[in-house]
């Protein structure tokens, strides 16, 4: 079945890799970024490729998109939300501005896209909201505090949302990369803090080296992250997560165990906090 994938961000990363593989397993994309015409210049033509302008952070922007889709290809079955970008460093030395711009991103884009999108898969009474979380969505990491932050907060709003939309035959899924060889740690994705404490220079120093050598050195490869998520997304049964990487597989094992010990360390104290009356009538 032909579907048509409403893809964000797709002028460069993995948002490239995602309308290449879209395309290539026979779908409809519409392809979407702040500049069309890098979004074209980086996904090319194909005859069920259309390029539209989207600013994620523009309501009536996403509606435009949405309506261009339907106007190309009269549905919309998958969408796609792989728009974002990443803000380092230690809390301490972020701006407030800074902090909120990274939420407006990576947490209120999605929401406005998606808002104008679940009209359309409602009438359907089918569809595929897909966001593009993180390892830092469920494991938090020093000078990843706003970065986290907006992934933790993506991902809690996802999966309140999966009740809300599966009675209209619409399914949702959050993907968490681990690290892949894409833009995402390039200037061009990457602000770091404004502000400059004399504690943290030696941390600082470290973590920036850190992130510095991880560009173009990371060991996913964006191209089978995009291919395997479109066979996921084909699948009769999509997953509500799905873990991608071996290192952020790690990482949410060891993560999931701590949750689990440290609930087991406290369980009676955190058991015995009822009223007296409700454990009666319990």
């Amino acid at each position: 079945m032909t579907k048509t994938w409403l893809i964000t961000g797709a002028g460069r990363g993995m948002g490239v890799e995602f309308a290449r593989a879209a395309l290539a397993a026979g779908h409809n994309v519409v392809a979407t970024g702040r500049d069309p015409d890098t979004v074209r210049s980086a996904a090319g033509e194909h005859e069920n490729l259309l390029v539209t302008a989207l600013d994620v952070t523009d309501p009536h922007s996403a509606e435009d998109a949405a309506a261009a889709t339907i106007e190309r290809f009269g549905r919309i079955d998958v969408l796609l939300n792989n728009a974002g970008s990443f803000l380092a460093g230690f809390f301490e030395e972020l701006t407030t501005e800074q902090v909120r711009a990274q939420i407006e991103t990576n947490l209120f884009g999605p929401m406005t896209v998606t808002r104008a999108v679940l009209p359309v898969m409602r009438r359907q009474r089918s569809g595929l909201v897909i966001s593009i979380s993180s390892g830092a969505g469920l494991v938090g990491s020093a000078s990843g505090s706003a970065y986290a932050a907006s992934k933790f907060a993506l991902e809690g709003w996802m999966e309140s949302l999966t009740g809300e939309v599966e009675p209209f035959g619409i399914h949702t899924m959050v993907v968490e990369p681990g690290f892949f060889r894409t833009e995402l740690l390039t200037p061009g994705s990457t602000t770091f803090g404004e502000l400059s404490i004399d504690d943290y220079d030696e941390a600082r120093a470290q973590s920036n080296a850190f992130w510095a050598s991880m560009n173009g050195t990371q060991a996913g490869d964006p191209a089978k992250l995009a291919r395997a998520l479109v066979e996921l997304a084909d699948s009769a049964e999509p997953p509500l997560r799905w873990v991608a990487g071996e290192d952020v597989v790690e990482g949410v094992e060891d993560k999931a165990r701590l949750l689990l010990a440290q609930v087991d360390a406290h369980r009676v104290l955190s058991t015995s906090l009822a009223h007296e009356d409700a454990k009666a009538a319990a």
